[in-house]
This record gives C-alpha cells, structure tokens and sequence, in this order.
C-alpha cells in the first residue's frame, strides 16, 4: 500500500529543503562537482555516438577528453590573452569614447553641451565610473580566476571529474533508475524524458548556436578591422541564449564602436551592421530551427527570472544550476496544469457524464 499524499509531500518536501540548503551552505565546495556534471551531460550523447561506431565507453571517453584537450590549450594560447587584452583595453578607452561622444554632440547640438550642462557632466560621470568600477572588476576578476585553488579547479578538479561521471554516466543513470518509488516510476520517467529532451534541445542546442555565433561575429568584426571586435563577438555569442538579447547588446556594442572607429568611411559601418543582420539570419532560419528546434519550453522571461533568482540566491553555483531547475519546474507545471485539466475540479459535473451522449438528446 503507497503512502499517503500528505506523507509523500512531507518526504519530498523535506528532501527538496536538504538540497537548497546544502546547495546554499556548500556552493563553493560543489562548483567543480556541478560543472563536471554539466560538462558530462553535454558530452554524454558524443561518447554514445562513439560507442555506436564501435569504441568502448572508456575509449570514447579518452578520445573525447584528449580532443577536449587540445581544443582548450589551443583556446587559452590563442583566443583567450587576445580575449583579456581587448576587453581591459576597451574599459580603459572608456573616457576616450565618452569624449568623442561630447564632441560629436556638441558639433550637432551645441546648446545642450555647455561646460554647465547636466548632460555633458552625466556623459563624464559615465566615462569615469566605467573607467574605475569596471577596471576594478576586471582585475578582481583575474584575480579570482588566477588564484591557486581556482586554477586547480579548473585544470584539475573538472577535467578529472568529468571524465570518471562520463565513463559511468549510462551506469549511473540506471541506478538511478532502480531507487525510482515503483509506484511513481512510470510516471518520474516520463517527466525526466521530458526534462532531458528540454534540456537537451536548450543547453546542447543552444550552447551550440551560441559558440556558432560567437565564433561569426568575432571573426567577421576582426576581419572588417573592429578595434574590439573579439569582445564585441563573444558577448554578442554568450548572450544569444536569450532571444534576441545577445544580437541587441553585441550589434549596438559593435555599431558604438565602429561609429567611433569609422566616422566618415560609411562602407565599414554597414560592414559591421551587415554582419549581424546575417548572424541573425542564420540564427533564425537555419542555426535555431535545426540545432534548438520549435519548442523549447523555456520562456526567456521564465529563463531570465530563474538566473537572477538562483544567481542571487546561491551565487554562481545557483546560475548554473538555474536553467535544468528551471526545465524542470516547467515540465513539472505543465504536468500539472494536464493533471488539473483532467480533474472533476476542472471539469466539473462533466467529469461525472457519460462517454456516450444518447443521439435523442441532441434532437431535442
């Protein structure tokens, strides 16, 4: 006989309260574990294809690791110092490009810009308050990523972690499996199917078009001479998770820049308004509908809220953890808005007619 409704929401209830307060208590300590398993998660699906061609888990997983690999050295020789340089130069040319601001604006409208003005003091202000606070932000920063215990954990702790969850992924899953409440098994399966295929088409499709894209718009800004175009790039890229945020802040970033960069030569402005105007293109009717497809279930409003809750709940380890909570909550919703719909609370007396309505009745 299954246990009571009251009694299994006290023990889920309970569990569900044990794992927001570690997750709370112990971020710091996990971060390395939530990574692999992302990491893991994301790769799961190559080391099967792996398998299907005929390596064994353990190969597949060495292959994928060594490629991983030389993926990374290759990125932090070539992509990352360029990627730290440009983004330190571009806080510290700040003021330079507020200045320019002034100067353009007080040549259209000199009125507004007088020495006293409250908009040019505001315009000065900005300059300065980039310049320091995001200095200091990118120094703690580099600071924090270059410190000892973080540089183990990013070159040891997750790359070791990663490859012993991915070696026994497929295992674990069915442990999993088999501590399942029977009772509730059949049902616990199809909501994590669901949650996978969710998962699956947002953070493995998405992260896709994402590297895609950033990739694009850093290397076509570069190649058209943009100052900070490999910045401009992989923001644009990391942002495009959230429709249509990432092409916004990336293409005005982009065309402020070039503005400045280009005034006078017209032809490199569309250059730089032409690179985005085709990344979004792609995105729409070729990268989005073949990597992430129609439905994702992830609403962006739905999505930004779950960030900045998590985020500032549980700190960076809360943002990571967001978007699968997120999936989940929004497959456990509609399954309970399907359970409410099929219910006589619903339905009402309607629930309680007959399957077969007598044909007299509609001649009446």
């Amino acid at each position: 006989m299954a246990l009571p409704v009251r009694d299994q929401m006290k023990y889920w209830g309970t569990a569900a309260a044990v794992f927001l307060a570690l997750l709370w208590l112990m971020g710091d300590v996990i971060l390395p574990f939530v990574l692999s398993m992302a990491v893991a998660y994301m790769l799961d699906p190559v080391a099967d294809r792996l398998e299907l061609w005929g390596l064994s888990r353990i190969a597949a997983t060495i292959v994928i690791t060594l490629v991983a690999a030389v993926l990374f050295v290759l990125t932090a020789l070539l992509v990352i110092p360029t990627l730290v340089k440009q983004a330190t130069d571009l806080v510290n040319t700040a003021p330079d490009l507020i200045n320019n601001l002034q100067s353009f604006l007080t040549a259209k409208f000199p009125v507004l810009l007088d020495e006293s003005s409250q908009l040019r003091q505001t315009l000065a202000q900005i300059g300065e308050t980039i310049q320091s606070k995001g200095g200091e932000l990118l120094s703690g920063a580099l600071a924090s990523a270059m410190s000892l215990v973080n540089v183990v954990m990013l070159l040891v702790l997750v790359p070791v972690i990663t490859f012993y969850l991915l070696m026994d992924w497929d295992r674990m899953v069915a442990q999993v499996d088999k501590l399942l409440p029977r009772d509730h098994a059949p049902v616990i399966r199809r909501l994590a199917s669901d949650i996978d295929r969710t998962l699956a088409s947002f953070i493995r499709g998405q992260g896709t078009v994402c590297l895609i894209l950033g990739t694009f718009y850093a290397a076509g800004l570069m190649l058209v001479g943009l100052k900070f175009g490999l910045v401009a790039g992989a923001v644009a890229g990391a942002l495009t998770f959230i429709p249509y945020v990432g092409a916004i802040v990336g293409g005005l970033l982009s065309i402020g820049l070039a503005l400045f960069q280009f005034w006078g030569e017209w032809q490199w402005i569309a250059a730089v308004v032409a690179i985005f105007a085709v990344g979004q293109f792609v995105e729409g009717n070729i990268l989005t509908p073949n990597l992430v497809g129609s439905s994702v279930g992830l609403h962006p409003v739905w999505l930004i809220f779950a960030l900045s809750a998590f985020g500032t709940l549980f700190g960076f380890v809360g943002m990571l953890v967001a978007v699968p909570v997120a999936a989940a909550l929004g497959v456990v919703a509609r399954f309970a808005v399907d359970q409410y719909r099929d219910s006589r609370l619903y339905r009402g007396l309607e629930a309680n007619a007959p399957d077969d309505v007598d044909d007299t009745d509609d001649d009446i």
